[in-house]
């Protein structure tokens, strides 16, 4: 530790923080605009100046260390002053020099209201400027379907080109030009291809780079904001949605240094537009073939009719990738008092509960990822499938103490990687230890076998995952201290569909059985929309949006998105977390519990709660780890031990990529006019790139 005396306040800080580290944790507050806790030090905007004594001029905090702090010429620890009238002066003219080019379009401008520049003007500048001359013009760049360019505002602070090379991994933005004439643009004049790339926007600190689907619709003083939870994929990102009125206007991240840091992916920031559109509102009947609107007490006496005679092995029910914890909880109960066992979650099938929660969690956390020296891919592309979690990959790869392989589709992560293999023969392979990344496996302290969940879709899905056990049991990823198993769910109500056990019980049927024709008479899918569905069987459709469900369906019943509801999820490395109400569900949909519940009491099989809280109650006594929010029930040792003992027989076929496009991954998201705009953006390069 140093000694510094900031502000006549003495205070040890460590050697390699900088100076403007050091004031901050000595309680001062340094104004800045290009540095950022999470990039590189660039030392543009010259806004963090403070004074070090005996110095000739100011110093640029963020950009002198501690230890190049000289001591005093008796030894005295060195004096720092943030608040003298050197440093007042010099703030003064460095804001009077960041405003001689900017446009004053503050009253039109979408950063009004919440921009750094603004905020710094009003505390550190002065009310008047010396500069009479024509300010510059800078040509908008284009950037794609998410970012709006405005760049006659921008200060050059390359905060944008630093994030999008080292946190992206997409080093497609940069500076031409010198001085007056310096420009930020991108490269190659086309679209950004990350997808953090909405990310730029809350760097950026003035309004150079705003949201371009949000262009002009509210301002952030007249906006509801609600914390919660994302559900687009398994990571569980911490985000704050926006309201006005009833409708939600955007979504924003929030600070969750365990989970998502302070980033989110663009189909989380994004998908915005799809919850308004194509939305259930009002039950609905097929009749001739054809579906009509209908009452509530319609819906429910059609549902009545045909499930009440039947035997409970002939009722089965899927729950999507969008589904809460209480909704499927509230299903199998249901199912139980039906006498049916008939419950699986979408891509659910490799896993089972019983073989307990080390066996299908991502057991290293996503924050112990930056512990790792070792990191093998299994079947997975963690980009598409988590990009949140690739990033912070990505984030310990860029420190030089991470090797990582892959087994599977070879795609594009934004790190370095060795391609081991593309099938099960390559990870039978690396088991026996005829490949040298095995070697890297067994050195590392802290290995991690990283499974994904898209690539345990195949029919020998469990028996690879017991393979892929087996590895990390063999290579020491298991041990007292560490547990390096972990697999990557790339939807939100997996994990939490098998903590309840929502899977094939005893003598329960799979999705493919369900699914196989002749098997089922009634099925239940709540929220499930990648499943076909033979003719013959009774499809009620219980979601919020009219895609391949709600087509295939005989009874629709419309159900409140997850920005419309209060609602537990589970996130891939077993976080329980829960989403709050932001909005109200549309029309006459009501919260899928509420429907189920419903339901049981015209189908003259009760439940017994009347509400959410009830549910909860009941919820909790069954599963008590469930209570715990922000709080992870690691998985045992043994688990994984168990899993890896189970074994079967593997299909030589190469690993599958799970996700083909990122941006259409859901039904909120099909039905978004810029994820599908994204998704052309993002098919374009590929062709151009083939071509």
């Amino acid at each position: 530790m140093t000694k510094l005396i900031i502000d006549g306040k003495e205070i040890d800080v460590p050697a390699e923080y900088t100076l403007l580290q050091a004031c901050e944790a000595a309680g001062a507050e340094i104004p800045r605009f290009c540095y950022h806790e999470r990039l590189s030090i660039a030392g543009n905007c010259r806004m963090c100046l403070v004074e070090v004594k005996g110095g000739p001029k100011p110093v640029a905090s963020c950009a002198w260390g501690v230890r190049d702090c000289r001591p005093g010429p008796k030894g005295e620890p060195p004096e720092i002053s943030t608040r003298s009238p050197m440093v007042r002066k010099a703030r003064e003219g460095v804001m009077e020099f960041l405003l001689i080019n900017h446009p004053l379009d503050c009253p039109i401008c979408d950063q009004g209201g919440e921009c750094d520049l603004q905020d710094q003007a009003m505390g550190y500048g002065v009310d008047t400027s010396r500069f009479a001359e024509n300010k510059r013009a800078v040509e908008d760049k284009y950037l794609g379907a998410l970012v709006k360019t405005s760049m006659n505002r921008c200060i050059q602070c390359t905060r944008c080109v630093r994030f999008s090379a080292e946190i992206c991994g997409t080093p497609e933005m940069g500076a031409t030009g010198r001085g007056e004439d310096m420009e930020i643009t991108t490269y190659l004049e086309q679209a950004l291809s990350s997808e953090l790339q909405g990310n730029l926007v809350d760097i950026c600190p003035v309004g150079a780079l705003t949201s371009k689907p949000y262009a002009f619709a509210a301002r952030p003083w007249e906006l509801g904001k609600t914390q919660s939870i994302d559900v687009m994929d398994g990571v569980g990102s911490a985000i704050r949605v926006d309201t006005r009125g009833r409708e939600v206007m955007r979504i924003l991240p929030r600070v969750n240094e365990a989970v998502n840091e302070e980033w989110i992916s663009d189909k989380t920031r994004h998908v915005v537009d799809g919850l308004r559109t194509q939305r259930l509102d009002r039950p609905y009947i097929r009749e001739n073939g054809k579906l009509r609107a209908a009452s509530w007490q319609e819906a429910f006496a059609a549902i009545a009719a045909k499930a009440g005679g039947i035997h409970g092995k002939r009722i089965g029910a899927i729950a999507g990738d969008l589904a809460a914890v209480e909704d499927m909880f509230a299903m199998k109960e249901l199912l139980a008092k039906c006498g049916s066992a008939n419950m699986a979650v979408q891509g659910g099938d490799a896993f089972d509960p019983k073989a307990g929660r080390g066996s299908y969690i991502f057991n290293p956390t996503i924050a112990g990822i930056e512990q790792a020296d070792a990191l093998l891919i299994v079947g997975s592309n963690p980009r598409k499938e988590g990009a949140i979690l690739n990033a912070r990959i990505r984030k310990r790869w860029r420190s030089g103490q991470l090797k990582i392989g892959v087994i599977g589709a070879n795609a594009d992560l934004n790190y370095d990687f060795e391609q081991i293999g593309a099938g099960t023969d390559s990870l039978k392979d690396l088991a026996a230890g005829k490949h040298s990344f095995a070697d890297v496996l067994k050195n590392a302290k802290h290995p991690i076998v990283l499974v994904g969940a898209a690539g345990l879709k195949r029919p020998d899905g469990a028996a690879v995952l017991s393979l892929a056990a087996k590895l990390a049991v063999d290579v020491g990823a298991i041990k007292d201290d560490w547990n390096g198993f972990g697999v990557l769910h790339d939807t939100a109500s997996r994990t939490g569909a098998l903590d309840i056990g929502f899977s094939a019980g005893a003598g329960g049927l799979s999705i493919a059985q369900m699914t196989a024709f002749g098997t089922l008479d009634v099925l239940f899918l709540l929220g499930a929309d990648e499943i076909k569905v033979p003719d013959g069987t009774f499809v009620v459709y219980i979601g919020t949006h009219g895609d391949a469900g709600a087509h295939r369906a005989d009874v629709i019943l419309p159900g409140a998105a997850y920005t419309e509801k209060s609602g537990i999820y589970v996130n891939t490395e077993g976080r329980v977390q829960m989403a709050s109400r932001a909005a109200f569900p549309p029309g006459e949909a009501r919260e899928d519990w509420a429907i189920i519940r419903a339901l049981s009491d015209v189908i003259g099989k009760k439940l017994p709660y009347d509400s959410l809280a009830g549910l909860r109650q009941a919820l909790f006594k069954a599963h008590p780890h469930l209570m715990r929010l922000d709080q992870i029930e690691a998985g045992k040792v043994g688990d994984v031990k168990a899993l890896a003992a189970r074994g079967g027989s593997v299909d030589k076929a190469a690993f599958r990529p799970g996700i083909e496009d990122f941006y259409l991954t859901n039904p909120i998201a099909r039905a978004s006019v810029v994820m599908a705009e994204c998704s052309r953006l993002a098919s374009g390069r590929m062709l151009t790139a083939a071509e």
